[in-house]
């Protein structure tokens, strides 16, 4: 299994990669004894790549190494700090440079940090949008984490932080163990001249 997690978070040590890093241990351990192969991207080092690529319509080594991963990825954890109510600029500029297709029917996790619980519907009205109009299987649950809730406490609204990641994980496992479905036998194709013989009256 191939996990790839996309943080756009732009400071070490960053909230947005601790919610990453935490979503992608919590999906490894729903997902089961199978080995994960757990990539993580950090997209403040690509930064001066991605606009590289924009100006000269190429991405480089590194960058196309980031965008093969993310295409080639079973499954994919996107997080991004929430900045004006959005995503960051950076975390739409890299998905601006990968592929439209690149996504199409793979399994999504989206989440994201702010400072304030406030800003957790642009998980709805920006996220979301974006990954539905990449054709990627976006789980039910988005996992927002304001400032408050890195301290464990819980409000009148919304569960705790790990009973959200806890409950977008094993949403995100429970794709990735999907068995795919068996493709049906094609039908046998019958000349037109042979089905027009069968309905000749005999002699």
């Amino acid at each position: 299994m191939k996990l790839v997690v996309v943080t756009a978070g732009l400071t070490q040590p960053s909230s947005t990669r601790l919610l990453a890093d935490r979503l992608a241990e919590a999906t490894v351990r729903r997902a089961g004894p199978e080995e994960a192969d757990v990539r993580v991207i950090e997209l403040r080092e690509l930064a001066v790549d991605v606009a590289n690529a924009f100006v000269t319509g190429f991405p480089n080594t590194r960058l196309r190494d980031a965008i093969e991963a993310v295409t080639e990825a079973d499954g994919l954890i996107a997080v991004t700090p929430i900045f004006s109510g959005s995503y960051s600029g950076l975390f739409k500029s890299f998905f601006d440079v990968v592929d439209n297709t690149a996504l199409a029917g793979k399994p999504v996790l989206i989440a994201a940090t702010g400072g304030t619980a406030r800003h957790s519907l642009a998980l709805e009205h920006a996220l979301r949008p974006l990954f539905a109009y990449l054709r990627a299987v976006v789980v039910p649950t988005a996992v927002y984490a304001a400032a408050e809730d890195w301290g464990g406490g819980r409000d009148a609204f919304t569960d705790g932080l790990g009973e959200r990641i806890d409950r977008a994980a094993g949403e995100l496992a429970g794709l990735l163990q999907r068995v795919p479905e068996e493709k049906a036998a094609p039908e046998a194709v019958v000349p037109f001249a042979e089905q027009l013989a069968a309905l000749r009256p005999p002699g």
